[in-house]
């Protein structure tokens, strides 16, 4: 397809912007590479949106004699033989409406979860483990339906690393709610026994932070569908891709910032809702990374975050099993990084310091990647 470039002989694709040799007219080649993109563009930036998309960099740009990728694409643009059945520039893009299924999808997860809970706190011995059971399948389902189907859910064509995301988000929300309890636990010699679904057991659960995040699939679900509707506004506003890139980075940064506050109250809430102390630290620093990679994933970059959430999830495993390998005879090197962080910081201070780590160059990444025009002209997903 001449959208897509095309493959040599080695099966790696060919850099669609490399003029020919020989070619008299380099520009001429290049549309003719990409032929449909020129024809069914409505103005120069859908164009350069999609040359953008295929690799073309400002410097690229400037090996057929213009300065930007903008300016090649408007000489294209031009280049392109129309007719009277032209479609006309669409108007701008009018706010879109979330719709109220996938709104009350969104509170489906925090629901479910605040209702096991609840049985936990009303229930004892095998009533309570089949209320446990109950409850993480249940909140499971509803995790998977809106990080896969739902409004948190990736585009079509999306590349099968979204599995992998889902996959490590669950494995990190269980860490949040039974990780701390392990890791104080084999700290202090345990475990003892397995969890009981209560604060005060062998295994301590701390049911306040995944309630939190369970519930914050409702801001993150209404922040996502911000960014894309207000991001859309200002690509049909823009006359070139560094006016958008300068006007979707605060935008961006904005919904971050804003999605963290919703967090934040609702990590207070949660707490005093369960009587529990606000942890602060680790609910924000996982829903800030969590957050970072639905947003990559739903515009259809979900390799990086799969790969972060992958090693942080790793790094969480590898914390309370170095603590208990150090009881190994000439072993005991190992538990020393994470004891000394535990009883300095506490649990907590772990899966924070981890968390933040990963998701510090998540957020540079998210901001090198979700400020391009080609990553919301290429998104057909609505939120």
């Amino acid at each position: 397809m001449s959208g897509l470039g095309e493959l040599d002989r080695s099966g790696a694709p060919e850099n669609p912007a490399a003029p020919r040799r020989g070619a008299g007219d380099p520009v001429k080649a290049l549309m003719h590479r990409h032929r449909e993109l020129c024809e069914r563009a409505v103005d120069p930036l859908e164009i350069a949106a999609g040359l953008e998309a295929h690799g073309v960099t400002d410097r690229t740009a400037a090996r057929f004699r213009h300065r930007d990728v903008f300016s090649l694409a408007e000489e294209m643009y031009a280049r392109v033989p129309r007719g009277d059945d032209t479609p006309p520039r669409p108007a701008p893009t009018a706010l879109p409406r979330p719709r109220p299924d996938r709104a009350l999808l969104t509170l489906l997860p925090g629901a479910l979860c605040g209702a096991a809970l609840t049985g936990l706190r009303l229930t004892e011995g095998r009533t309570r483990l089949l209320v446990a059971v109950a409850g993480v399948l249940t909140v499971t389902l509803a995790l998977r339906l809106v990080l896969g189907k739902g409004p948190l859910g990736p585009r079509r064509g999306t590349r099968p690393g979204r599995r992998r995301t889902a996959l490590w988000t669950g494995w990190l929300l269980a860490y949040a709610a039974l990780g701390d309890g392990l890791l104080r636990a084999a700290v202090a010699g345990g475990p003892d026994g397995w969890p009981t679904g209560t604060p005060d057991g062998p295994w301590p659960f701390a049911p306040a932070p995944l309630l939190t995040l369970t519930l914050a699939c409702a801001p993150a679900t209404w922040c996502a569908h911000l960014l894309t509707a207000r991001a859309r506004r200002r690509l049909d506003a823009s006359r070139g891709l560094e006016e958008f890139t300068a006007s979707v980075q605060p935008l961006l940064l904005g919904v971050f910032t804003l999605f963290l506050g919703a967090l934040g109250a609702l990590t207070a809430l949660c707490a005093a809702a369960l009587d529990e102390p606000p942890a602060y630290a680790p609910v924000l620093t996982l829903g800030a990374l969590l957050f970072l990679a639905r947003l990559l994933t739903v515009h259809g970059f979900p390799h990086v975050p799969a790969v972060v959430l992958a090693a942080t999830g790793t790094a969480e495993v590898l914390a309370p099993a170095t603590v208990l390998a150090g009881r190994l005879p000439g072993c005991g090197a190992l538990s020393v990084p994470v004891e000394t962080l535990t009883t300095a910081g506490g649990p907590a201070s772990v899966p924070a310091l981890l968390c933040a780590a990963a998701g510090l160059p998540l957020l540079v990444h998210a901001v090198r990647t979700l400020t391009r025009a080609s990553a919301h002209a290429r998104t057909a997903h609505p939120c």
